[in-house]
């Protein structure tokens, strides 16, 4: 990391260097392309969103424009299945991609130096996340990892501690705002308090709350049909509902779909005969906002009180949960 302090100290801001407003220049290439599409895309929740578009010429294609921080984006052919993700600032730089994607090389851009060199590493159980913000409090790109990959594996406190690192530039950004927003959610879905009442329509479109069921324990399971650690987990959670069934229990399935007829077919080949209810709005769906869902499979086990009393029980834990409670 130390080259990506000199470059901060050399600047005296990261941020002031690269919001000048002289705006941004893209000029990049796509191996093995030749003509087409290109699509210019900002992300937003966990989602891309076309912003510009322009054809390409010999494979290669620009984009011109300003942001007022430094921020992720996206860059999308009709051929890719994904968007290909990197970060914009105001600066000219050029980047260079496979036929699939992939980044070959983005040059002239420190804000993607440092973004190439943790994209990889972001995944692990042991990256260091605290090291990263500390070298890095006046980069967004730390806010961003802290946002998007830490919310839900890290302690609350830790988090809050974290956030409070950066510097007052980087606090005005989205990813800290968003991250001020889950922080809010999380204080009120900790273990320990009442658990937030919704109504969402079953899969026949009968409305259910969480309330119609208080006097029992509820077992809140937030999946979607397009997630495989979800389709993974889901035979232990079925054989969980079946070693239970018929005590004082509940088992909920609040989808993340977007399609209902994959939501339908996924409760069916996954034989989940339970109360399965989803307002079929992906990640923007308004009940995993309400729990500071970031990540799925994530669940919440609820007391005959209302009161959250364990969260994100996985594998045996559940079991072990659930015999502890229901002797």
């Amino acid at each position: 990391m130390k080259q990506y302090i000199i470059t901060a100290l050399a600047c005296l801001s990261l941020i002031s260097c690269e919001n000048k407003k002289q705006g941004f220049e893209i000029e990049g290439e796509i191996q093995g392309a030749t003509s087409g599409k290109v699509y210019l895309q900002e992300f937003r929740n966990k989602m891309f969103f076309t912003v510009d578009s322009t054809e390409m010429k010999e494979g290669k294609f620009e984009f011109k424009g300003a942001v007022e921080i430094p921020a992720m984006y996206g860059i999308i052919t009709e051929d890719m299945k994904y968007p290909t993700p990197f970060f914009v600032e105001n600066k000219s730089f050029e980047m260079e991609l496979s036929e699939k994607g992939k980044i070959i090389e983005v040059e002239n851009s420190p804000v993607n130096d440092l973004y190439l060199a943790n994209e990889q590493l972001v995944h692990q159980n042991n990256f260091d996340i605290d090291t990263l913000v500390a070298n890095n409090p006046n980069s967004t790109v730390a806010a961003f990892y802290l946002y998007r990959f830490f919310t839900y594996r890290l302690p609350l406190e830790q988090v809050k501690a974290l956030r409070a690192k950066f510097t007052a530039e980087v606090q005005q950004s989205d990813y800290i705002k968003q991250l001020d927003q889950i922080i809010a959610t999380l204080e009120k879905v900790q273990i320990g308090k009442v658990a937030p009442n919704f109504t969402l329509p079953d899969v026949d479109g009968k409305e259910v709350s969480l309330n119609d069921f208080r006097g029992q324990y509820v077992f809140i399971d937030f999946w979607a049909s397009w997630c495989p650690p979800c389709r993974k987990e889901n035979p232990n959670v079925v054989a969980a509902y079946e070693k239970f069934k018929g005590k004082d229990l509940t088992f909920i399935g609040i989808s993340l779909d977007k399609s209902k007829a994959a939501w339908l077919k996924a409760i069916e080949a996954d034989q989940l005969n339970w109360v399965n209810v989803s307002d079929l709005k992906f990640w923007d769906a308004e009940v995993a906002a309400m729990y500071g869902v970031r990540s799925i499979p994530s669940n919440v086990l609820i007391s005959p009180e209302g009161v959250i009393i364990a969260k994100n029980l996985k594998g045996e834990a559940l079991h072990t949960k659930l015999a502890e409670l229901l002797k």
